[in-house]
């Protein structure tokens, strides 16, 4: 039996394209191609899990439109059980335009659609998969009621409970802090809940120095190059990233929650979970897409192996 990880969050449809350098206010930009993946943030954890190794099962709303039930059975062909996505009539799946430039740099606008609908009862409907579950994962494209009963009752059931708050615009409740077992910021995100200018492994320490005034127990703000900082009850640390050729970024942060929640959940050491999540990441951003790019477990080993 593989370990259980159930991720509550957004699926959207990804529309991207590529050009050379993102449009300035008021500009039109020729693209250099376009695509749509399957993604959104909880979509995309939910796939990295289960493609490294967990057995996954994702709480959600689609529309009932093509893109709903296409993000279904792209959940569906990775093994996810979407029992907890359900169809909302009258609604529109939700939608990411994202823009990729020759930096792999992006830049996305995202519209909820459906994703605007989870509610308290449709996690009470499903609540005995967050019981199975080893670890619970939550990020910010729902509505934050919807959040906050999610993380309260993951930790009133004793799971491991990982919250990504991406998008971040301002700061958390205060009272979701003493339910988040790990908070994983990246460096936009952790300045904005701070109120510390990140962009260095020092000032990355500094801000989550911060949050864990602000209650919270352990935060891991990820610096895409520049790697990570963990700051715990105990100590803090920076792990080095892992040089790549980067492609595009789109996924990265995702391929990173979701490798981090399958590590603990089988068992991992958080010093081992958080490399082998960099090095899952660091494969990502050398491929194009979201989803497309997130890799296999197998292909993460022979990576650490080669």
């Amino acid at each position: 039996m593989r370990a259980k990880v159930v991720v509550i969050g957004s699926l959207n449809m990804d529309l991207v394209t590529h050009a050379e350098r993102l449009p300035r206010a008021g500009e039109t930009l020729m693209g250099d191609d376009f695509a749509t993946h399957a993604g959104g943030k909880g979509a995309n954890q939910a796939v990295a899990a289960a493609r490294l190794g967990a057995s996954v099962a994702m709480i959600g709303c689609v529309g009932e439109d093509g893109y709903g039930e296409d993000l279904r059975q792209a959940l569906i062909a990775e093994g996810i059980d979407c029992q907890g996505v359900e169809k909302v009539a009258g609604a529109r799946s939700g939608v990411a335009l994202i823009v990729v430039d020759g930096d792999s740099q992006n830049a996305i606008v995202v519209v909820s659609g459906a994703n605007a609908r989870l509610d308290v009862a449709a996690l009470q409907r499903f609540d005995a998969l967050l019981q199975d579950a080893s670890v619970v994962v939550c990020q910010l494209e729902t509505p934050l009621p919807t959040i906050g009963h999610a993380l309260r009752r993951a930790h009133e059931l004793g799971k491991t409970v990982i919250l990504n708050p991406a998008p971040a615009e301002a700061p958390l409740p205060s009272d979701w802090y003493a339910a988040i077992d790990y908070l994983i910021p990246n460096e936009a995100e952790a300045q904005a809940l701070s109120g510390v200018p990140v962009y260095c492994p020092a000032s990355a320490e500094q801000a989550a120095q911060r949050l864990r005034e602000l209650g919270a127990h352990k935060v891991i703000v990820t610096l895409g190059s520049q790697g990570v900082r963990v700051v715990d009850e105990q100590r803090s640390q920076h792990s080095q990233a892992f040089a790549v050729e980067a492609v595009d970024s789109t996924a990265a942060g995702d391929t990173f929650v979701g490798a981090f929640a399958a590590a603990l959940a089988r068992g991992d050491s958080q010093q081992d979970a958080v490399r082998f999540a960099q090095r899952a990441a660091a494969l990502s951003v050398s491929r194009n897409g979201a989803q497309p790019s997130i890799p296999t477990l197998a292909e993460v080993e022979a990576a650490i192996h080669g």
